[in-house]
């Protein structure tokens, strides 16, 4: 990864860390998002009796650690292992992973472009960084449509390839929601009263789609790039659904 970040971390920031040294009460690592190294005490490796910590951690083994104290005259920084939880974690670890494919993107968009690798990714860094402080941000906006390349100055000849290839990688993916309506009149107008009910679901957004499956049943489908929109629609086609219940007819809505 050739992200990294300038001067010092602040105190109880999460750091991607690789073990160099191992010894009997401690463990040296490497910052590996600054040119910066540290130490983690054994009683911070891990909570309770720990008596072999190779038992824990490895030479060559990236671990996520949070800062506990920084001596900036003496450049020493002390870590902790045990303090990071998993949510914590998992959620650095995301951001690193999607880092990593931001440079991926550039490492490909340079062979196209035909240019080295580590000047582009200097060249792009130098212009994207003064707004953002992660590439994959950037790329993410420019996906959602927030920003564009070229307003951040980065040159039209790389803006135009690298737009493209950010649309194809980063574009949102999304969850679907589907359920079975089942719908049962004995209405002389039971006919039109279905569809009546069928078209006002259809009205409530254009993320619904409907199935018709034969025998009063219909596939109800729910597309969208969020959980709460999806959810916040499934909830108002059960609503309207309520509203086809009488003595002569009857609705169901499940989840499948």
């Amino acid at each position: 990864m050739l992200y990294k970040k300038h001067g010092m971390p602040e105190i109880d920031d999460l750091v991607l860390c690789k073990v160099t040294k191992i010894y009997p009460n401690s463990v040296f690592v490497n910052l590996l998002e600054y040119n910066d190294s540290g130490i983690i005490h054994i009683s911070e490796v891990s909570p309770g009796r720990i008596r072999n910590l190779r038992d824990y951690v490895s030479v060559g083994r990236q671990i996520i650690c949070k800062i506990l104290r920084i001596d900036k005259e003496r450049g020493h920084i002390d870590l902790s292992l045990r303090r990071v939880n998993s949510n914590q974690r998992r959620e650095k670890l995301d951001e690193i992973k999607q880092e990593i494919k931001s440079e991926s993107i550039v490492k490909n968009l340079a062979k196209r472009v035909n240019m080295p690798y580590k000047k582009l990714y200097e060249d792009l860094t130098k212009a994207i960084f003064k707004e953002y402080s992660h590439l994959h941000l950037c790329f993410k906006d420019v996906a959602d449509g927030e920003t564009d390349l070229i307003s951040l100055n980065v040159s039209k000849k790389v803006a135009d390839p690298l737009t493209e290839i950010i649309l194809d990688k980063f574009k949102p993916k999304k969850i679907t929601i589907e359920g079975e309506i089942k719908l049962q009149t004995y209405e002389e107008a039971g006919v039109t009263k279905i569809k009546d009910i069928l078209t006002k679901i259809e009205k409530v957004s254009e993320t619904i789609t409907l199935f018709y499956l034969g025998a009063g049943r219909f596939k109800l489908v729910i597309e969208d790039f969020e959980y709460k929109p999806a959810e916040d629609n499934f909830s108002k086609v059960e609503k309207i659904l309520e509203s086809f219940t009488d003595k002569l007819s009857t609705a169901s809505l499940a989840r499948v």
